[in-house]
């Protein structure tokens, strides 16, 4: 039977919601005879930490309150699997820069919402349990990004609201592969770049319509107000590409964004790729 650690990452504000999947979890685990640890990681040393015991044959469970928290371990994992661009190993698909990262289970806080729900996974703690037991393994992309989170698992949604509510017009180029989806003089009211499904209909805007996690592309689209010569209604005009990698280059003093759910302004150039198949999840 396989050892197994269940990593929780934060308490919820009641101090009490963390701890009853988290010990459901931990009970269908002994039930089943695994060898069951908890650990509260509050630190990317404490995480590394448990990850070197994944590498060793260790099973992780991941616990996180919000997508943000699976993202760290992720990031964590990219961290010590990368190799050096002068180090970069002969077997090693060319449409990647790390190797195929260990699988987990994740175990969302929230059993109703964060990206395991929107990957249809396991959620019930029993069912994480016995699905970080079994064999059953699904291989998903990551996309790799040059800001300081390093990875994205789910999308970014670029762009924000007024006090009135209504999207604030930015300005910025967005390029996906060959394809120029704004140059940089336009009005935009929203961007989204998805791996997966969580931002691809932002207040109902059906902007993303084909998002998989495991096609090996990134889904971008962007949303600007086109006026039409005959009539004063404004309408609004979604532009969409498909590729490996996107750049995105806000003009100005930049532009809100909410990537995995961590929210920060994009004042800079930032770039986000595919790598195809790099991270796993055990299903069951």
């Amino acid at each position: 039977m396989y050892d197994v650690v269940v990593l929780a990452l934060a308490d919820a504000p009641d101090g009490c919601q963390v701890r009853v999947p988290v010990r459901a979890c931990v009970d269908a685990l002994a039930a089943a005879g695994a060898r069951v640890e908890t650990v509260t990681a509050t630190s990317d040393q404490e995480i590394d930490q448990v990850l070197d015991r994944v590498a060793g044959g260790t099973r992780l469970v991941v616990a996180p309150a919000a997508d943000a928290q699976l993202r760290a371990v992720v990031r964590r994992m990219v961290r010590a699997a990368a190799p050096a661009p002068s180090q970069r190993p002969a077997g090693l698909p060319e449409n990647r820069t790390v190797p195929d990262l260990p699988p987990l289970a994740v175990l969302p806080l929230d059993p109703g919402a964060g990206l395991a729900a929107r990957l249809g996974l396991p959620v019930d703690p029993a069912a994480v349990a016995a699905a970080v037991l079994g064999d059953r393994v699904r291989r998903l992309d990551l996309l790799r990004q040059d800001g300081a989170a390093a990875v994205t698992l789910d999308g970014a949604l670029l762009g924000g609201t007024g006090p009135d509510g209504r999207a604030t017009p930015w300005q910025g180029r967005v390029e996906v592969d060959d394809a120029v989806l704004s140059p940089g003089g336009e009005p935009l009211l929203a961007g989204v770049v998805a791996n997966a499904t969580g931002y691809a209909r932002p207040d109902g805007l059906p902007l993303v319509t084909a998002a998989d996690p495991a096609d090996g592309v990134v889904e971008v689209a962007v949303a600007l107000p086109v006026r039409s010569r005959w009539r004063r209604r404004v309408r609004v005009e979604v532009r969409r590409a498909r590729g490996r990698a996107v750049t995105v280059n806000p003009a100005g003093d930049g532009v809100p964004c909410l990537d995995d759910g961590v929210a920060g302004p994009l004042i800079r150039q930032r770039s986000w790729w595919v790598e195809p198949a790099a991270w796993a999840v055990y299903t069951g």
